[in-house]
């Protein structure tokens, strides 16, 4: 995208007389309504631009916004929450304006970045306030459901001061389905879980748009986008960098040379393992003993590490892309 425009990379489609009246919006996946709508939307603080010019679609199922830290993502989210007002341009969600409308927050539920809980409250008080706050005619029930629905029941009674970061990203979630919104909008929700939790978040994620809710997810790593998204956003530096089928973006970005970063229990054995493998380029260790893997073929090495770690009997703790590598990768959709 070197003139501004966005990168589209669905598949191509024969026009039509009613698709030249009616082009289609980024981001919105072939034969679906809008239910969410931004179009020219701008935000700056001063002389900095946080989101520049966004202009997109979103309907029904789950779209993944992704984009390296700093991109714009989670003022992308504020915005369609309608916690910021945008400088220019226009957000509407389901067909009502995002901010300053009551309608249009009863049918939005907020996964916030930010850990906007109270450390006194139960998991079971702060869902429950949330119940009340949306005038539910049954919050008891309502509460009740959304935490069974994040595995919380047995944890409800601890304080929020005592969680997790995971089971506190597990209550946060309960808190923006207790009163079943047909918009979610979640940043960054996987940060902090453990495997297990992040599995079960992401099933219950897929499960909300089989049953035709429109989400909206943020997140800086692909690898686990792909396991839910249908549809991908890619912010760079504030602007709409590409839109469309993950597939098509994953192809693309699987193209170039990636860096992965790994904690694994025993990183020597576990690097020694790795240079044998035909899709790793390079490894190091760095200074807080994690591998930085170099990878010009990241589908076969993210299939081989589990196998090469069990060969070698390591555990692995974490396995993420390093941000260097995806802000290169991302700057490249750009140029394009």
């Amino acid at each position: 995208m070197t003139d501004g425009r966005v990168t589209s990379l669905a598949p191509a489609k024969p026009e039509t007389s009613d698709s030249a009246e009616r082009p289609q919006m980024p981001g919105l996946i072939a034969g679906r309504e809008p239910t969410i709508v931004v179009e020219h939307v701008s935000k700056w603080y001063g002389d900095i631009v946080a989101v520049s010019d966004l202009t997109f679609g979103i309907g029904s199922g789950v779209t993944a916004l992704l984009g390296p830290n700093g991109a714009g993502k989670s003022t992308t989210l504020k915005l369609l929450a309608g916690l910021l007002a945008p400088s220019t341009g226009k957000i509407s969600i389901l067909g009502q304006p995002a901010r300053g409308k009551p309608g249009a927050y009863r049918a939005l539920g907020l996964v916030p970045e930010q850990e906007h809980i109270y450390p006194f409250l139960t998991g079971r008080e702060f869902v429950r306030m949330n119940a009340i706050l949306q005038r539910l005619p049954r919050p008891d029930e309502a509460t009740e459901r959304a935490l069974a629905l994040v595995d919380m029941t047995a944890a409800a009674d601890r304080k929020l001061g005592g969680y997790s970061k995971g089971m506190r990203q597990r209550i946060k979630v309960a808190a923006a389905l207790v009163h079943a919104p047909a918009v979610i909008l979640m940043d960054e929700p996987l940060n902090g879980t453990d495997p297990a939790q992040r599995a079960q978040l992401i099933r219950l994620i897929r499960e909300l748009g089989a049953a035709g809710k429109t989400i909206l997810v943020s997140s800086h790593v692909l690898v686990e986008v792909e396991r839910f998204a249908e549809n991908i956003l890619v912010i760079v530096n504030g602007k709409l960098a590409a839109a469309g089928d993950y597939r098509a973006i994953r192809e693309r970005i699987d193209e170039h040379d990636h860096a992965i970063r790994i904690r694994a229990d025993e990183p020597r054995w576990l690097a020694a393992a790795l240079i044998s493998s035909p899709a790793t380029r390079a490894v190091r260790i760095d200074a807080q003993g994690r591998i930085i893997a170099e990878t010009n073929d990241v589908r076969t090495f993210y299939r081989e590490l589990p196998r090469l770690a069990r060969k070698a009997q390591v555990r692995l703790f974490e396995v993420q892309p390093a941000d260097e590598s995806l802000t290169s990768v991302f700057a490249y959709l750009v140029e394009r």
